[in-house]
C-alpha cells in the first residue's frame, strides 16, 4: 500500500494555491482554511483532467453565482490574469456571458471584479468590442441566431413564440453566443454552472448533453466538471449534475440525443 504524506500535500496545497490566486497563500488557523489548502487546491486544483483555464472559468462563475466573498473572486480573477491563463478581454466576455446564465446581477459582480483586480495589476483599461456596431436586420439575426443554437445545442430551436424565446434567438445566440472574444469550449463552462445552479431539469441535461455531443467536452472532462463544480455549489447540488453527466455521455456514446 502506497502511504500519502500529509506534509507533502499541504506544500502543495500551498504552491497551487500562491500559482491559482496570484498571491502566497496565508497561513492556515481553522479546519476550513486547512480543507482549501489540502484538499481543493492541493487535490483538486492539480487533477490533471482538466486544464487550469477551465478550472478558473468554472471556479469564477460557481463563487460568483454562489455568492463568495468578494476577496475570493478577487483572487480567483486576478490569478488567471496574472497566469495568462485568460486575458482581460476574455473575462470581460466571460462575465457578458455569465449575465445570460447567471442573471445581470451575477455577470455584474464577475466584471466588477476584473476591474478591480486589472487596476491592482496595473493593467490598462481595455476598450471592448461593442455588442454591435452597425445596423441591422431583425430577420438576418433572428436567422444567425437559430443557426448559432443548432450549432451549440446540437438539434434545432423553436420559434420565437414569446418575447423570451424571441430573446433567446435573437440575443442570447444571435449576439453573445456570436461574439467571437471568447471560445466555445469557454462559454460551455460558464453555461454548465449557470444551468447547474438553475436547478431546472430540460437546461440542465440539454446543456449537459450537447458539451459532450457538440464535441467542446470529453464525458471524463465532464467528470472533472462535477468535481469542481461541487467546490462552490457543495456535494448535494453536484450530485445531481454527476447523475446527468452519467445519463447523458451514455446518451451521447449511443448516438441518442438527450430527450431520447
Amino acid at each position: 500500500m502506497t502511504m500519502l504524506d500529509p506534509a507533502e500535500r499541504t506544500a502543495r496545497g500551498l504552491a497551487i494555491q500562491a500559482e491559482v490566486t496570484g498571491q502566497p497563500a496565508p497561513d492556515t488557523a481553522t479546519p476550513v482554511q486547512e480543507s482549501w489548502r489540502d484538499f481543493v487546491f492541493a487535490e483538486v486544483w492539480s487533477r490533471p483532467g482538466l486544464e487550469r483555464r477551465a478550472r478558473y472559468l468554472i471556479a469564477m462563475a460557481g463563487a460568483t453565482i454562489s455568492g463568495a466573498d468578494q476577496t475570493m473572486l478577487d483572487a480567483y480573477v486576478r490569478g488567471a490574469l496574472k497566469s495568462g491563463e485568460l486575458s482581460q478581454l476574455e473575462l470581460r466576455e466571460a462575465a457578458l456571458h455569465l449575465c445570460l446564465y447567471g442573471g445581470w446581477t451575477r455577470g455584474g459582480i464577475l466584471d466588477a471584479a476584473i476591474t478591480r483586480a486589472a487596476q491592482a495589476l496595473g493593467l490598462p483599461a481595455l476598450a471592448c468590442p461593442p455588442i454591435r456596431a452597425e445596423a441591422w436586420d431583425p430577420e438576418v439575426r433572428t436567422a444567425e441566431g437559430m443557426a448559432e443554437f443548432t450549432k451549440v445545442m446540437t438539434f434545432p430551436g423553436g420559434p420565437s413564440a414569446s418575447p423570451f424565446l424571441e430573446a433567446i434567438n435573437n440575443f442570447v445566440f444571435g449576439e453573445m453566443w456570436f461574439r467571437r472574444g471568447l471560445d466555445e469550449r469557454s462559454r460551455r463552462f460558464l453555461t454548465l454552472v449557470g444551468v447547474a445552479e438553475s436547478s431546472s431539469e430540460i437546461p440542465i441535461k440539454s446543456h449537459v448533453h450537447s458539451a459532450m455531443a457538440s464535441g467542446n467536452c470529453t464525458a471524463d472532462e465532464m467528470q472533472e466538471f462535477v468535481l469542481q463544480y461541487g467546490i462552490h455549489a457543495g456535494w448535494p447540488k453536484a450530485s445531481v449534475i454527476q447523475s446527468v453527466v452519467w445519463e447523458m455521455a451514455k446518451k451521447v456514446a449511443d448516438g441518442l440525443p438527450w430527450n431520447g
